[in-house]
């Protein structure tokens, strides 16, 4: 009769832990992950700042972070706050235990069956159940029995748990006898230092091949053809191309070459094709301002601020230039256009690189020793969408990868940036949204002396140069250069037709005749040059040069190269820099 009450009592303590259980059977689920070591990394990242880590194994090799677990409302309230605190992604969401085959993180912890994570191999149910599994013992042991033949139990259940109990008893018995301290109920977890993904047989791979999504099976061919196996197209399909290109990676990863890839050898390859992205903590954000969903590396860039059409996220990592701009305006084709010709002024944006404007969207690249800068922007119901990355020259392997995941995640959401918004923010000219214009190293004056559009100048305006640009929009080639006189020639590289050419004065013009210098004494900053009016001082330079004139009047550094003339308009010379006057 003890027999039955204790075993009533076993069964009724496994049906509360039981309730229990599945009382606490909602999580917050953080991120996925097709890459097992992707997974731990941000398991480790997440459990620096939260509690309730877990890690799980979804199917298909693909492996989940989420926190718990926690009841239905919980689970919503604490999502809730976390969310607010900005410690979870956006797009995080609960799920069910359903969702998860196997738990992996922390090791031996089961809370998909209610089991805790085990504290120094012992957990509190471990202890009540041995407890209750000692007393069986110690009654059974007292009445002389064997009890594996009671019969006295009115139910299936009862005598499946008696059995079950018994069995535990005498794996104690054998331990106790053996000088082997062990509590019955309990699984000692294995200490493994990081969990594995189980290999396969060959029809095992295939099968779990099989249940590979199209998305997944392209992830494969892709990550192929960057490890140089694979050179078919993307197109999902594993045919004899794939096939082979398996075995050549198999063969010199140390696999054998059976053309058919286990899950964890696919685990192995697209932990190679990821690696490079190690440390950039790529993750999925929602900027609900801007009205766009991407992945973005915030391991190295984070939130700064809004200037429309921009939201900025500046560096925050080891990675001192990255850099992200999202794009976020409203307008038409002619908005569109008018920021394609803006970025281009932009220092972020180097001047050389490819660039294409294409309907309703254009891709701008540019590229100098520093940096890359790579634009996307597109125009869809009014409008006007993208970003820019800001990356380091010389890691184009991560940065192309980088924009892969950023320009397959893109997302265009409800929402855009208010023009008018930022009005309180300090302007200046050389600013464009925050971001500074490129300015030339220096800016002279100049002017047309053919139909063509040669130009002539001061030489420092060209001396030392890499670009020489004639009104800020055309290049130009120096085809000649009097250093003696300190005067360059120049010529566009795409033939111009200028409206007016210079008409050069010819007899000398009389001292202290009026005469004017027209030049940018700004350095372009006015729009339009400007006249500066005087006399003409002395018809040779201090020192009797016969080439050189004297003139009094006010310049400045900017007006150097401009033409000199006189009242009816006529070209009497170049005006020369301060520093070669005489």
């Amino acid at each position: 009769m003890t027999r039955t009450v204790l075993s009533f009592l076993l069964v009724l303590f496994f049906s509360a832990f039981t309730a229990s259980a599945q009382q606490q059977s909602s999580w917050i689920q953080l991120e996925s992950h097709p890459n097992l070591a992707v997974t731990e990394q941000a398991i480790r990242a997440y459990g620096a700042r939260v509690d309730d880590v877990n890690g799980f194994n979804l199917g298909g090799g693909w492996y989940a972070v989420a926190l718990g677990p926690y009841s239905a409302d919980e689970a919503e309230n604490v999502m809730i706050s976390l969310r607010e605190q900005g410690l979870i992604p956006r797009d995080s969401y609960v799920a069910d235990s359903a969702n998860y085959q196997q738990q992996f993180w922390p090791v031996g912890a089961n809370l998909l069956d209610g089991t805790e994570e085990p504290a120094e191999g012992v957990t509190t149910e471990s202890v009540e159940v041995t407890e209750l599994a000692q007393a069986l013992a110690d009654t059974a042991a007292a009445a002389g029995e064997d009890t594996a033949t009671d019969t006295d139990t009115d139910t299936a259940t009862d005598t499946e748990l008696t059995a079950e109990t018994e069995t535990q008893m005498a794996q104690v018995d054998t331990d106790t006898d053996t000088g082997t301290t062990a509590q019955s109920g309990t699984t000692q977890p294995e200490v493994v230092a990081e969990p594995e993904i189980p290999e396969e047989t060959p029809n095992q791979a295939r099968r779990s091949e099989a249940q590979l999504t199209a998305e997944e099976r392209r992830q494969l061919q892709i990550a192929l053809e960057w490890a140089g196996h694979y050179e078919g197209a993307i197109d999902a399909a594993i045919g004899p191309g794939t096939r082979g290109a398996m075995a050549d990676w198999q063969r010199n990863n140390g696999h054998e070459p059976t053309g058919v890839m286990t899950t964890r050898q696919r685990a192995e390859l697209l932990g190679q094709y990821n690696a490079v992205l190690d440390g950039l903590d790529i993750r999925t954000v929602r900027d609900t301002e801007a009205g766009v969903q991407m992945k973005l590396p915030t391991g190295v860039v984070s939130f700064d601020r809004y200037e429309p059409p921009f939201a900025h996220y500046t560096a925050s990592g080891d990675i001192p230039e990255a850099r992200v701009l999202l794009i976020s305006q409203p307008g038409d084709r002619n908005t569109l256009l008018g920021l394609y010709d803006i970025m281009q002024t932009l220092r972020i944006v180097p001047e050389d690189g490819p660039r294409e404007i294409s309907g309703n969207s254009f891709s701008l690249t540019g590229r100098n020793a520093s940096i890359i800068s790579q634009t996307e922007a597109s125009l869809q119901n009014g409008h006007v969408k993208g970003f820019t990355v800001i990356w380091p020259a010389g890691d184009e392997d991560r940065r192309t990868r980088l924009m892969a995941e950023m320009q397959t995640s893109f997302q265009r959401l409800d929402g855009v940036l208010d023009p008018g918004a930022g009005g309180d923010v300090q302007q200046e000219v050389d600013l464009v949204s925050g971001l500074e214009i490129r300015q030339p190293k220096l800016s002279r004056s100049g002017f047309y002396v053919d139909q063509s559009g040669t130009v002539v100048t001061t030489l420092e305006a060209v001396q030392g140069c890499e670009r020489v640009t004639l009104d800020e929009d055309y290049n130009a080639r120096v085809v000649g250069i009097d250093e003696a006189l300190g005067v360059a020639v120049l010529k566009p590289v795409d033939p111009l037709a200028p409206i007016a050419v210079a008409a050069f004065q010819e007899t000398p013009p009389r001292l202290q005749s009026d005469i004017a210098v027209a030049g940018y004494s700004y350095g372009g900053v006015l729009g339009s040059p400007t006249l500066t009016f005087g006399q003409l001082a002395d018809a040779r330079g201090l020192n009797g040069e016969e080439n050189l004139k004297r003139l009094a009047l006010a310049t400045l550094e900017g007006d150097a190269g401009g033409p000199v003339v006189d009242a009816y308009g006529a070209v009497v010379g170049m005006l020369l820099p301060a520093s070669q006057s005489g």
